[in-house]
């Protein structure tokens, strides 16, 4: 699933929303870090539709402009959860990791090695270069 795709069905997670109430939540609930186009948002939500995610709610006609309301179907929410539950796992193996990785100290390094990160200086070679 898309990042794109996992927020606009996060988006309709509690009530059916237009377009353009889908683009501000999305852009809310990822903190500013996914601003979807409209164009963009389209495109997904025709994708959701077809694979049977979310549906048309309903259409009003709101100062003379048609706004379509998009919700979640039984399925978009049974999607939505377990790819929540994926990456909530993804995220605590990643905890878990860096949390063994600090309890362990950092890798040990060969003797005679430079600083952290660095190589140990060249050491001239049989024909008078560096290796």
């Amino acid at each position: 699933m898309t990042r794109a795709a996992f927020f606009v069905l996060t988006a309709l997670a509690d009530e059916p929303r237009h377009g353009y109430g889908i683009l501000r939540e999305v852009e809310e609930l990822s903190d500013g870090e996914v601003q979807l186009r409209v164009g963009t948002l389209y495109g997904v939500l025709d994708r959701l539709t077809a694979d049977g995610l979310i549906v048309l709610d309903r259409e009003e006609v709101q100062q003379g402009r048609l706004r379509r309301y998009y919700r979640l179907t039984d399925d978009g929410v049974a999607a939505l959860d377990a790819e929540a539950e994926r990456m909530a796992a993804g995220a605590g193996a990643a905890k878990r990791r860096i949390a063994a990785g600090r309890r362990a100290g950092p890798p040990a390094r060969p003797a005679g090695a430079g600083p952290a990160g660095l190589e140990p200086p060249a050491a001239p070679g049989l024909a008078g270069g560096f290796a």
